[in-house]
C-alpha cells in the first residue's frame, strides 16, 4: 500500500529519480540509460500496443489508452507513469510492472503475449523502470531520419527472399542500427511475408511494398518477385516518346514483353471514348482505317482535342470532384458552375490558371459562377480537405484526430491548414428550400466573402490555428488575403504537390490507373509504381504552361497508350505496369449517349434543348421527359451504372464496377429494347437504304463496334435476319446483340 501512494504522488511530480534516491534504490551503473522516445517507444510500436485495434484507439482498451503509433509521447508517459494506482509502472518492484505482467501474459490480457521475459523488449522496459521510469529532456536527441535499403529490388527466381535493413538517423548526428525494433507491414500480402526482424518472404510472383516504421516515420521498400521464365526474350518494341522508355525498361526488368500495339479500328474507339466520350460515325471510322497515313493517329488526337465534345467530356470530370450537385448549389448555381468548367476548358486555359480562380473565388455565386466551390464546401475543415484532396492529390482526413499514420501530416499541420479557410463566409440573399427541415438544402442567391475575423481550434493545443500552407513553417502572405496567397503557392511551377497529382489524375484517366493508386493519396508509404516517369511528365505538364491538352497528347501518342488488351504469354498476369490496356467499363454516361447514338434516338431531358447529351448535363440530378416511355429513364440508368451524387471530392465515388443490375437493364430491361424498337429510329432509315441484308449488317457493325464483322457474324447474323418473322425484327435482333456485346459495353 505505501508502495501505492510513494508511485501514485511521486510519479505524478515527474519525480521519479528522485524517488529511487530517496528509498535507497540502486540504478544500473553499467548501463546507458534507457530513452523513453527512441527505446521505450519502439518496444511499445514493435508490440503493436498502439495501434488502432488496440491501445491506439481513440477509447484505448482496458482504461489505458496511448496516441496512435506513438504520435504524442508526452501523452504516451503519462498515460503510463501517472497511473493513478502506480502499477503500470512499479519503481519499487520492477518485475510487478502491469506493462511487463499483461505484455508476458503473466496476468490476463486481451492482447495476448507481445513479447516472452527472455526478450529484447522485456528486458528494455524492465531496465527503464529500474532506472526510475526517467522522461529525457526537451533537448535529448530527436529522430530526423529513417534510411532503409533496398529501396527498390527486383527479385528473380529461384531467389525467393531479401533481409531488409533499417538505419535510424538522429538530430545530434548520430545513427543507431533499428533493423531489429523497427515495424514491418507487407501491402500486397498475397505476395509476401515479412518477419518480425525484416526479412520478406515471397508466397507468390508479383509487386508488393513494405511499409517500414521506426518511431514516428515510415519509408517504403517496393520489392518485385519476378518469374524466371527461362525462355525469354525482350521483344525490343520501339519507344514513341519518353513515356515508353520508362514503360518499357521496367517492363524489361520484370521480363515482360508489352502487347502489341492495336489496330486503328480499336485506337480510333478508344481515343474517341476517351476524349469526347463518344463512338466515331461509321463513316469516319472507315475513312480513318482505309487511310495510309503515317501519322494519322496523331492527327485524330489532334482533331479530337479540338472539338467541342471534349470540353463537354472533361468538364463532366471536374464536375464530379468540384461537387456539382443541385441541392447545395442550386439548379441556377450548377447550371453556371458547369458553364465555367466548360468554357474555361473549350479555351484551352492553363490548369494552374484554373485552379487559382477557383481556389481565391468569392462573389455573388450567379455572377462569379467558380465561387460555387466554396459554397459547396460549407465548413473550414470541408475545404481544407477537399483543396488538399482535389488540387494537391493529399488526404488529410486523418490527421484531424491525430498525426497522420501512414503520412507525414501533423495533427498542427491539419489545423494550420483549414485555418487558411477560416475566414470564408456566405452571406445568403435568398433560400426558396423546398424542405423547411432540410438545412443543408440551398435554393437561390449566396454571396461568398472573406469575414474580418474568423479561426478554427486546434483541439491539440486548444489554441486557435495560425494559417499556414502544407509542409512549410510560419506563412507571411505579405499584400494578398489567405486564399490569394494559397492559390499562388499552390500553382507555382516549382511546387511539386499541384503539377504531380493533375499529371497523376490525367494519366489514370486515359490509362485506367494512376501511377500512384489511388490517385489522390500521394504518400511516402504509397509509392509511385514509375516514379522517374511520374517527374518526367511533372516536368512536361510546368514547360507546356499547365497545359492539359499537351499532356494528353504527349501520352496518347505513346505506345504505352496503344497497346492492344491482349495479353501475351509474358505479361498475362499484369495489372500495374501498363503492359497492355486495362479493360474497364463506359461510364454511366458514354453508354447512356451510346445506346442513342447507335439507336439514332434524340435524348430528352426536361428542361433542357432536345439533342443534349448526359455528357453535358451540369448537375448530379437528371429527369427524363415524361410520357415517352421508349426512352432510357436517365436516373435509374444512371445510378445503376455508377453516376456520383457528387457528394465528396473524391474519384472513388464513381463506380466502375459491373453489377447484374447493369446486365439486366441491358439485356433484358424495356427501356433498352423499346429504344432500339422505336419508330423512326436509326433501323428505319438503313432497312430503306440497303436491300442486302449483308450491307445492313455490315453497317450495324460499323456503328456499334468500330469494326467489320467477321465472315463466321456476317454469315449467322444474314441467317437469323433471313429467318425472322420479318426483316425489322431481324435487325432489331442483330442491333441488340451488338450493344450487349462486351466490345460495346466496355472500353479496351
Amino acid at each position: 500500500m505505501l508502495s501505492e501512494v510513494f508511485n501514485s504522488t511521486f510519479t505524478r511530480e515527474l519525480r521519479l529519480p528522485s524517488l529511487a534516491l530517496a528509498l535507497g534504490l540502486c540504478l544500473p551503473a553499467t548501463h546507458a540509460a534507457v530513452a523513453f522516445k527512441t527505446d521505450v517507444a519502439a518496444v511499445i510500436s514493435k508490440a503493436g500496443c498502439n495501434l488502432g485495434t488496440c491501445h491506439g484507439n481513440a477509447t484505448g482498451k482496458g482504461g489505458f489508452k496511448t496516441s496512435l503509433r506513438s504520435s504524442d509521447l508526452d501523452y504516451d508517459f503519462a498515460a503510463l507513469v501517472q497511473d493513478q494506482f502506480g502499477r503500470r509502472v512499479n519503481l519499487l518492484a520492477p518485475d510487478e510492472s502491469l506493462l511487463l505482467l499483461k505484455a508476458t501474459q503473466a496476468v490476463a490480457h486481451e492482447g495476448g503475449k507481445r513479447f516472452a521475459k527472455d526478450s529484447w523488449e522485456y528486458r528494455t522496459l524492465r531496465e527503464w523502470i529500474a532506472q526510475g521510469a526517467r522522461r529525457e529532456a526537451a533537448e535529448a536527441p530527436t529522430l530526423v531520419k529513417l534510411e532503409v535499403t533496398p529501396r527498390e529490388q527486383f527479385l528473380v527466381e529461384p531467389v525467393s527472399s531479401i533481409a531488409v535493413q533499417a538505419t535510424a538517423k538522429f538530430s545530434d548526428g548520430s545513427t543507431r542500427e533499428v533493423t531489429k525494433i523497427a515495424c514491418y507491414e507487407v501491402v500486397n500480402v498475397a505476395v509476401a511475408d515479412v518477419s518480425a526482424t525484416g526479412r520478406v518472404t515471397r508466397k507468390a510472383t508479383g509487386e508488393t511494398t513494405v511499409l517500414v516504421r521506426f518511431l514516428h516515420l515510415q519509408e517504403p521498400v517496393r520489392l518485385a518477385f519476378v518469374p524466371a521464365r527461362p525462355g525469354f526474350r525482350w521483344a525490343n518494341p520501339p519507344a514513341d516518346n519518353f513515356i515508353d522508355e520508362q514503360v518499357f525498361a521496367k517492363l524489361q526488368t520484370l521480363r515482360m514483353n508489352p502487347s502489341e500495339r492495336c489496330g486503328d479500328e480499336v485506337f480510333l474507339r478508344r481515343a474517341s471514348l476517351d476524349l469526347t466520350g463518344l463512338l466515331p460515325t461509321a463513316a469516319a471510322a472507315r475513312k480513318f482505317v482505309a487511310s495510309p497515313a503515317p501519322d494519322k493517329r496523331a492527327r485524330l488526337i489532334d482533331a479530337l482535342l479540338e472539338r467541342e465534345e471534349f470540353a463537354d467530356f472533361w468538364a463532366l470530370k471536374w464536375a464530379d470532384l468540384l461537387r456539382v450537385e443541385e441541392k447545395t448549389l442550386d439548379a441556377k448555381g450548377v447550371q453556371d458552375f458547369q458553364h465555367w468548367i466548360r468554357a474555361s476548358l473549350a479555351r484551352h486555359q492553363p490548369m494552374d490558371q484554373f485552379v487559382r480562380e477557383l481556389v481565391a473565388a468569392r462573389g455573388s455565386t450567379y455572377a462569379n459562377p467558380e465561387a460555387n466551390f466554396y459554397r459547396a464546401n460549407r465548413t473550414p475543415v470541408s475545404r481544407a480537405e477537399a483543396v488538399a484532396q482535389v488540387f494537391l492529390g493529399t488526404r488529410l482526413q486523418c490527421a484531424q484526430c491525430h498525426n497522420h499514420p501512414f503520412d507525414r501530416w501533423t495533427q498542427d499541420d491539419y489545423y494550420d491548414w483549414a485555418a487558411l479557410f477560416a475566414r470564408v463566409d456566405y452571406k445568403i440573399l435568398e433560400n426558396k428550400r423546398r424542405d423547411k427541415n432540410d438545412k443543408h438544402e440551398f435554393i437561390g442567391e449566396q454571396l461568398v466573402y472573406l469575414a474580418r475575423k474568423g479561426g478554427v481550434t486546434n483541439p491539440r493545443t486548444e489554441r486557435t490555428a495560425e494559417p499556414r500552407f502544407l509542409g512549410t513553417p510560419k506563412t507571411d502572405f505579405g499584400k494578398l488575403d489567405e486564399l490569394e496567397a494559397l492559390a499562388v503557392w499552390m500553382t507555382r511551377p516549382d511546387n511539386p504537390l499541384f503539377a504531380r497529382s493533375q499529371v497523376n489524375r490525367i494519366w489514370y484517366h486515359l490509362m485506367g490507373r494512376g501511377i500512384v493508386d489511388p490517385i489522390d493519396d500521394f504518400r511516402a508509404t504509397n509509392p509511385p509504381s514509375h516514379p522517374a516517369l511520374l517527374e518526367a511528365l511533372t516536368a512536361e505538364f510546368v514547360r507546356s504552361g499547365f497545359d492539359l491538352r499537351h499532356v494528353i497528347r504527349t501520352i496518347m501518342n505513346s505506345r504505352a497508350y496503344q497497346t492492344t488488351s491482349e495479353p501475351n504469354d509474358t505479361n498475362r498476369e499484369d495489372a500495374l505496369n501498363y503492359s497492355h490496356t486495362i479493360v474497364r467499363r463506359l461510364t454511366a454516361e458514354q453508354l447512356f449517349d451510346t445506346l442513342h447514338q447507335v439507336a439514332g434516338v434524340t435524348p430528352e431531358f426536361r428542361n433542357f434543348p432536345a439533342g443534349t447529351r448526359a455528357a453535358e448535363l451540369p448537375g448530379a440530378r437528371l429527369e427524363g421527359r415524361r410520357g415517352r416511355r421508349s426512352q432510357l429513364s436517365p436516373d435509374l440508368f444512371m445510378s445503376v451504372f455508377g453516376k456520383p451524387p457528387r457528394l465528396t471530392t473524391c474519384e472513388c465515388e464513381r463506380s466502375t464496377e459491373t453489377t447484374m443490375s447493369q446486365a439486366f437493364q441491358m439485356i433484358s430491361g424495356p427501356s433498352v429494347n423499346e429504344l432500339l424498337s422505336q419508330s423512326g429510329n436509326r433501323l428505319d432509315a438503313l432497312l430503306e437504304g440497303t436491300s442486302a441484308n449483308v450491307d445492313l449488317i455490315t453497317q450495324l457493325y460499323w456503328i456499334a463496334l468500330t469494326r467489320p464483322p467477321a465472315p463466321t457474324e456476317l454469315a449467322k447474323a444474314a441467317e437469323h435476319i433471313t429467318q425472322a418473322k420479318d426483316r425489322r425484327t431481324g435487325a432489331e435482333d442483330v442491333l441488340w446483340s451488338l450493344v450487349n456485346a462486351k466490345e460495346f459495353v466496355l472500353r479496351r
